[in-house]
């Protein structure tokens, strides 16, 4: 099994040399843009590393749809980004902010294709499976995003239906990720199932936090403004916590809908919400719910005969995603 040193380098290489189209240039720079202001490719990660627990062969046949699976999702972070009006991804100007959003909604458009593209790559024997798997999950994640947008306009989401939410648009992703790794790397049905479960359950656990360090993380570290959920009246799952448990949703309300147009009214919006959620003690919640998905994912490949060196790497692999939230 490769290590996670050599599991660095390759996805470091892999992102290095990932080409895209070079004309028309207005179409194709901001897809060049989002590769290149990276992130953690937890996605491609997530599938390389699974596949390497079966195979030690790093082929085009498993390189492009790893890249596609990082691809894809820097498609939906363009189209989220006009839509939840942020201008910051990653520490860097988004790309409705640094060209103009008709650039964005057609490069976007462009950068879907571009990750199918990459996904036919997958070896012929698993193709179907594949394919299937990937375009299921693109149309969950789009159901996902249209949850969130309903919820913009309801006052209160039940926990239900907030988790049904971040399963489609985050968990299944991931789920996807560590799935099209086994798949490919030849894994049994119930091993490609049980890797499926262990993504989507530290998909879940992932959202939840990116949920709490958006209110309560450190801006250099997360890479965007902190309190963007809160100045954008976006449901999260402090949000939806909160109104379980506050005595007085009124006064939530009103903190949640006070104008942020100003620096100055921005910042007492997200002082006076911030305020209620750790009145609420929903910030400890959100932790312990971090940790509970966490368990919950680790759970998923237990007993399945992977032994404690695969288990120890799947535990490490959770542990870099989320502990900075526990």
């Amino acid at each position: 099994m490769i290590s996670e040193k050599q599991l660095d380098s390759l996805v470091a290489r892999l992102f290095d040399e990932i080409r895209f189209t070079e004309e028309p240039a207005g179409l194709y720079d901001p897809l060049r843009y989002m590769i290149r202001i990276g992130g953690k490719r937890i996605r491609p990660r997530l599938c390389l590393t699974a596949y390497s627990f079966y195979s030690e062969t790093f082929d085009e046949g498993i390189l492009e749809p790893a890249a596609a699976l990082e691809v894809f999702h820097s498609f939906t972070l363009m189209h989220d980004d006009i839509m939840d009006r942020s201008p910051l991804r990653r520490g860097m100007p988004t790309v409705w902010k640094k060209w103009n959003e008709d650039t964005a909604i057609l490069s976007g458009d462009v950068m879907l294709i571009d990750a199918y593209q990459r996904i036919a790559k997958a070896p012929r024997a698993v193709m179907d499976r594949v394919l299937s798997l990937f375009s299921r999950t693109a149309a969950q994640v789009c159901d996902g995003q249209q949850y969130d947008m309903d919820f913009e306009s309801v006052e209160e989401v039940p926990m239900e239906e907030y988790n049904k939410m971040i399963g489609l648009k985050t968990a299944v992703l991931l789920a996807c990720s560590a799935g099209m790794g086994a798949i490919i790397g030849g894994a049994s049905e119930p091993e490609c199932e049980a890797l499926y479960n262990y993504g989507y359950e530290l998909g879940m656990a992932f959202q939840v936090a990116d949920d709490y360090l958006d209110a309560f993380g450190d801006e250099k570290v997360f890479g965007k403004p902190i309190g963007g959920d809160i100045v954008n009246g976006k449901k999260s799952w402090l949000t939806v916590r909160t109104m379980e448990k506050t005595p007085d949703k009124g006064a939530f309300l009103t903190a949640f809908a006070l104008p942020a147009d100003t620096p100055e009214r921005k910042a007492a919006k997200i002082a006076a919400v911030k305020d209620i959620y750790l009145a609420c003690g929903v910030d400890r919640d959100a932790k312990e719910e971090v940790v509970r998905f966490t368990d919950r994912a680790m759970d998923a490949v237990s007993g399945i005969g992977f032994g404690p060196l695969k288990m120890e790497v799947l535990r490490r692999f959770a542990e870099k995603l989320v502990g900075r939230a526990k």
